[in-house]
């Protein structure tokens, strides 16, 4: 299959359980994903800080791995995010997993007051920045990091914190678009994909570039390609048990798709399926405030290619069908009003349920 990274061995899709992060009910849906099977609970950085809805929940489970699903890099500097990712790790036992993403220039110049600029390039040495500080407290060596964006040379015993046994948490980048996909490859631990990807998207653009670059840093002799590399497919999916919550959440994606491909940064993604017009003409809706007109230009080609829509089983087989073979993990990404049970329902029934997610190969052909 085009695009695959390369000898990948036939190993388990990964299933993951998003939750929404709000306090309420961060513990509850902890314990639900861990006691239905799931490998990794995803929370985003939306209202709420990720990394302290982990902690809390690290202490209500015991094996489920806790991921950041993203946390905005740019809005903390390196030195502020491995104390925040080293905390967590430590305080689960080594489950975290750390998810992280660019967001977009207006919110990190004015919702964080934080610097933007070169994302590609910063987010490269961000990684490597992070990486070196936790090379420091691992192993005691003196942190000596200078690059173009960053500095962080100093790190006394007082505010070190102990090394962790299982040594330091993976590294996962979020991206869309060429640059980012590729600084994905090259320097982290996995990739997430955006809910705003199609099958056809993702096979000819994205994973071509992660396997370069990948491949490259291979050959450059990285410390961290000693893992595996992970990809993730974020499934936009609208679903439900009863016809009036399937058609309640139907609109919603319809209404979510139509913001995403209202950005001008998504266009490509448009692009590859000859929907440029559609772009143009959501966005010239968008900057007009006429947001309640947008949804209905999302027609039923569209939605079928950006998302995953029916009943809770036949929704199961969609996924598994689209994207096993494809990828290493399967997220679910419902709307935010939705029920966050139905992505654990979804994961959980055949041939979804985690023993057929984990007994996928050989892998069905990808034709979305």
């Amino acid at each position: 299959m085009p695009g695959r990274l390369p000898d990948r061995p036939r190993a388990a899709l990964g299933i993951d359980a998003q939750a929404s992060g709000h306090p309420a009910g961060i513990l509850d849906a902890a314990e639900r994903a861990e006691l239905r099977g799931m490998d990794r609970l995803v929370v985003a950085e939306t209202a709420y800080d990720p990394f302290l809805q982990l902690a809390r929940a690290a202490d209500r489970t015991s094996t489920i791995e806790l991921a950041t699903g993203i946390a905005v890099a740019f809005a903390r500097t390196p030195m502020t995010l491995a104390y925040q990712a080293w905390g967590l790790h430590a305080a689960s036992g080594g489950r975290a997993v750390i998810g992280l993403g660019s967001q977009v220039k207006p919110h990190v110049e004015k919702r964080f007051g934080m610097p933007w600029d070169r994302p590609a390039a910063r987010m490269r040495e961000y990684v490597h920045a992070v990486r070196a500080i936790w090379h420091s407290w691992q192993t005691g060596e003196r942190l000596r990091f200078r690059g173009d964006f960053y500095t962080h040379t100093v790190m006394t015993p007082v505010f070190s914190p102990d090394p962790v046994p299982s040594g330091p948490p993976r590294i996962l980048l979020a991206g869309v678009g060429p640059l980012m996909t590729r600084t994905a490859g090259a320097v982290a631990d996995g990739f997430l994909s955006h809910p705003f990807t199609s099958v056809a998207y993702l096979t000819e653009q994205v994973l071509p570039g992660l396997t370069e670059a990948r491949a490259n840093a291979e050959a450059q002799g990285a410390a961290w390609t000693d893992r595996p590399f992970e990809t993730t497919a974020n499934v936009l999916t609208a679903t439900g048990r009863t016809e009036e919550e399937l058609t309640a959440n139907l609109a919603a994606v319809r209404e979510r798709l139509a913001f995403y491909a209202s950005t001008p940064a998504y266009r490509p993604v448009l692009a590859r399926h000859g929907w440029e017009d559609l772009q143009e003409q959501l966005h010239h809706l968008s900057v007009r405030g006429r947001w309640q007109e947008m949804a209905a230009l999302v027609d039923d080609e569209v939605l079928d290619a950006f998302a995953v829509t029916g009943p809770v089983d036949e929704v199961a087989r969609e996924i598994h069908r689209r994207y096993a073979g494809l990828v290493t993990r399967i997220s679910v990404s419902l709307p935010e009003d939705a029920d966050p049970g139905l992505g654990l329902d979804v994961l959980a029934s055949p041939p979804g349920r985690p023993s057929a997610w984990r007994t996928c190969w050989p892998p069905p052909t990808a034709s979305t």
